[in-house]
This record gives C-alpha cells, structure tokens and sequence, in this order.
C-alpha cells in the first residue's frame, strides 16, 4: 500500500495525470486501432457507402491521424454519432476521437470537460429553403416553421436570432439530420436550419437541388474541430499537431504526390522539420519522426482533403471561403514546426 506522504507525493511531481496522459495513445497502440466517432451520414464529411467504407473530410482526418499514430491509414474505424450520444461516447471512451461537426464552445471545453484540438472547419449557421417560397432572407421566416435539430448550438442560435429581431419562432424540433431533411422536404417545414456546410451536404442529397436555396445571412460563428477529453495531454498533442500538419502541408505546398521528392530535395527548414529530415519533433509527442509525413500521405494535406470531398468541384460545392490558407484571405494557420 503506498503510504500518504508518498501519494502526495506522487500528485504533486504529475505522476498520475502523466500515466492518465499516456493511456489513450499507449490504449490505441496496444488495440492496433483508431476509434473515431463520426456523423452517422452527411455527405462529403462522414458517409459510408454501400459497402459500408466510410469516404469524407472528417473521415480523411482520422485516416491522417491513424497513418501518423499506427503508419497505416485503414485502421481507423468509424463509430457514427448523433447529437445525444456523441459527447458522451467520447467521455466513456468508446471512441478515441470525435471528428463530426461538432462546435467550440465555452460550456463544451469547460462544463463537458472537453478538449477541442484545433479547427478544422470555420462555419456558420444558415437556412435552406424551398425556391418557390420566394424567401430571399433570414428575416422573411417570421412566424413560419422551422426545423432545427433539438438540442445543438443551431437551436440556441435560432432563439437569440429571432429574438433580437422581434421575431416570432415556431420551431419544428428534430433529433437528427436526417429527420430534418425528411420532414423538410414532406413540407412540415418552411425552412431548415444547421451549420451552412450541413445544408450544402444536405441539398446535394436531394434529387431536386435547384428548386433548394440557401439564405445569404450566416447567423452565427461555428468553429468545428476534433475533440478528445480533458486531461489526456499528449493525445490532445498528438491530434492539434497532425492537424497542424496537414494546414502546414498546404501552405508549403508539400502534396500527397510530391512529398518524397521534397524529402530528399526542399531547403526549406520548415518543411525538413515537418517531414522529419532534420529534427525528430514527433519524440516530443510519443510519436516517431515520420509521423506527418505518413499523415500527409494518408489522403493529401488539407487543400487537397477540402478539394477532394467537400470542394467546389464536388457536389457539395463549398469554396473555401474562410477556410482558406492565411496567406489567400482565410483563417488557416499553422503554429511553426520548431
């Protein structure tokens, strides 16, 4: 039995918050499998196909993130969420990783007890409508129905806007997306609100997508991220900075097709230290020096990932609007690799 003086001892040099620290990625290693939690089917982010493979922006994250722990990108598998589960799933360690649009907020990274590890999608709450409905903003659903998902950041939005506008809400409550979706489109709702990149994911769905539009204004500020639990430090780490990686990626123009010749060729120092050439920066986090290099490789740096699943080129159609690099007029922004 350790005695008193030795267990106060052992709190206050960090022994157990660093043990607690090491057992989710030590947990992962061991099972040769990275657990994440994902939306159960929204297009372009997380949907799985018929045969059951899972393709989208937040489904290529966890396929980087298990590449950089686990060198291969297939043993990331999918558990699909919801709205009452996903926080809590998390919590009981069910899934390693949260990755679904999940939004940043004050009460989630304190109340919840949880960590956001970065942002991987800056959005924004809008509304779909029908075209027929002749809506051309926000402010002409007065008094009209409007499905929201019971529960979400989207609904509370909803309140504050229609509120501060002298607004009268009628909200038509749903548990999921593809509630929302059904009983919009059987007309139980004028209009449907969620993050603006949900409603394009949504609208592509649709075997009618031009007789939908969405509203100009964005009602509210949606930083979406990855999230683990509090106090597991280094997996905070080690999910922050494969993030970080991928945006780094981008801005330095290392690609999934070009990265090893830039292993053997680029000068830059930044992009030797990210790809583990000249320093070994994935020791500081329990991971080898070929980490980012494998999470690049896994499906392309962001841009690429953005491009391929939810671009403009897709049908889901999103520019990349703020989630631009810095450096074109957007916000993303990579700390340095040093």
């Amino acid at each position: 039995m350790i005695g008193r003086a030795i267990l106060g001892a052992l709190v206050a040099t960090g022994f157990f918050e660093t043990t607690a620290m090491a057992d989710v990625l030590d947990d992962i290693r061991e099972r040769d499998e990275l657990s994440c939690g994902v939306n159960a089917g929204l297009a372009g982010f997380a949907a799985p196909d018929a045969n059951g493979n899972w393709t989208g922006f937040d489904v290529a994250f966890c396929k980087a993130v298990a590449a950089a722990v686990l060198g291969d990108p297939s043993k990331a598998r999918f558990v699909p969420t919801d709205l009452d589960t996903r926080f809590q799933l998390l919590k009981d360690g069910q899934v390693d990783l949260l990755v679904r649009n999940s939004t940043w907020t004050f009460s989630r990274d304190t109340a919840l007890e949880l960590e956001f590890a970065g942002v991987n999608y800056y959005d924004g709450q809008g509304f779909m409508v029908r075209k027929d409905l002749g809506a051309t903003s926000v402010k002409e659903l007065d008094d009209l129905p409007i499905c929201v998902q019971a529960g979400s950041t989207s609904a509370q939005n909803l309140n504050d806007y229609f509120r501060a506008h002298n607004m009268t809400l009628r909200p038509v409550e749903v548990v999921s997306d593809a509630e929302g979706e059904r009983r919009y489109t059987a007309g139980e709702c004028a209009a449907y609100t969620t993050d603006a990149s949900g409603l394009a994911a949504t609208r592509a769905a649709f075997a009618d997508p031009e007789n939908h539009i969405v509203l100009p204004e964005i009602i509210s500020k949606e930083p979406l991220g990855p999230v683990v639990n509090q106090n597991e430090s280094r997996w905070a780490d080690v999910v922050r900075w494969t993030l970080f990686a991928l945006i780094a990626a981008e801005e330095y123009g290392v690609t999934s097709k070009n990265i090893e010749e830039l292993v053997k060729s680029s000068t830059n120092p930044e992009v030797q230290r990210l790809l583990g050439v000249s320093d070994d920066l994935g020791a500081m986090i329990g991971l080898d020096r070929e980490w980012a290099r494998r999470a690049i490789q896994a499906s392309g740096n962001y841009g690429e990932i953005f491009a391929a699943n939810i671009g403009e080129q897709t049908p889901i159609g999103l520019a990349r609007g703020l989630n631009a690099q810095w450096t074109q007029g957007g916000l993303m922004y990579a700390p340095s690799f040093r």
